[in-house]
């Protein structure tokens, strides 16, 4: 098996679980040597036996076909979650091709590939709407924010090769994934703006996923037989609001200033933004749209149950879950502080 992005924060508890599971080596693609001692402080010793760990870049051919040779199954997790718009396109979408193409000698490979809540398309639906597997992906995703954008493209690409080439393939499509490791804060919680915290979730629910239990739908879905051709919703049980989560985080976390912006406020500030980048002639970046607002805030439901009909279960509840996180928080913030 190969994991592409086994040295992210996703990618190392994937790499825990499958060589966990026994059986077939792991092939773990890294982008730098840095990120091996990060990958191997995850696995215990016995699973370390059974992982092998490849320096290289998606975008070498060289470096994608040797990650790929005489591998079964590759779990595609490599993407870039932050930086300049054409880093994210090239580091998600591009390299992406590039792993495709090193896959054409070899038919009988399998990709299970992780993709993003953020390819449906949520802004025009009402507040509250069930978010399933049936619900229509994303028909304008030039007009959300690059990640979503870039996500949406990517598995566009792999929907056209599996349709091109018959091979099977299944899409998972995490929410939020939270944990040790992971970021305090998700946007759906709110934004850093101007030395402020603009907490603009509001009663949205969040989806939220522990990076283990993430981990295990992976592991499940790119193994089991039901899975071909298929893309899952992954969240947890026991949903949050935003508010909670913020509220939770202050608590046990630090108490982070913060401003609240209620949803309908949002909406005219979006507005404002949209109409002052328009006749400023772009002086200003229209950061804030409508249609990014409603996208991320206007607060939907995230279904899980075709993922649980495949045998998933969440290990990890969301009280330890959050427990874990705020703990590994907490310790980082006193860090920072006293150094």
């Amino acid at each position: 098996m190969l994991v592409t992005g086994a040295g992210g924060f996703l990618g190392r508890a994937v790499v825990a679980r499958l060589a966990a599971d026994g059986g077939a080596r792991v092939r773990c693609l890294v982008r730098t040597s840095a990120q091996c001692a990060s990958l191997e402080a995850r696995l215990g010793a016995e699973a370390a036996a059974r992982v092998e760990i490849c320096v290289g870049n998606l975008l070498s051919r060289g470096d994608a076909a040797r990650a790929v040779e005489g591998v079964d199954t590759v779990y595609h997790l490599a993407a870039s979650l932050r930086g300049s718009p054409a880093d994210i396109f090239l580091n998600t979408v591009v390299a992406s091709d590039s792993l495709l193409r090193a896959l054409d000698p070899q038919p009988d490979t399998a990709v299970a590939l992780v993709s993003s809540l953020g390819v449906y398309g949520v802004a025009g639906l009402p507040s509250g709407s069930r978010i399933d597997e049936q619900t229509p992906l994303e028909p304008h995703p030039e007009r959300r924010d690059v990640y979503s954008h870039a996500k949406w493209r990517q598995e566009k690409l792999f929907r056209d090769w599996r349709d091109a080439t018959g091979r099977r393939l299944v899409i998972l499509r995490p929410g939020v994934i939270y944990g040790p490791g992971g970021a305090p804060m998700s946007a759906r919680v709110g934004l850093n703006l101007f030395g402020l915290f603009l907490h603009l979730g509001g009663s949205s629910l969040l989806p939220l996923t522990y990076v283990d239990n993430c981990a295990d739908a992976v592991a499940i879905a790119g193994r089991a037989d039901g899975g071909a051709g298929e893309a899952f919703n992954v969240v947890d049980d026991g949903p949050i609001t935003s508010r909670q989560y913020l509220r939770r985080y202050r608590r046990h976390v630090e108490r982070r200033p913060f401003i609240r912006v209620p949803y309908a406020l949002m909406q005219c500030l979006s507005r404002s933004t949209v109409w002052y980048h328009r006749h400023a002639r772009g002086q200003l970046p229209a950061v804030f749209t409508p249609y990014k607002t409603a996208s991320l805030w206007k607060g939907m439901r995230f279904d899980n149950a075709k993922l649980k009909r495949l045998g998933w279960r969440p290990s990890v509840p969301p009280e330890e879950g959050l427990a874990r996180a705020f703990a590994y928080l907490r310790e980082q913030a006193r860090a920072g502080a006293s150094s």
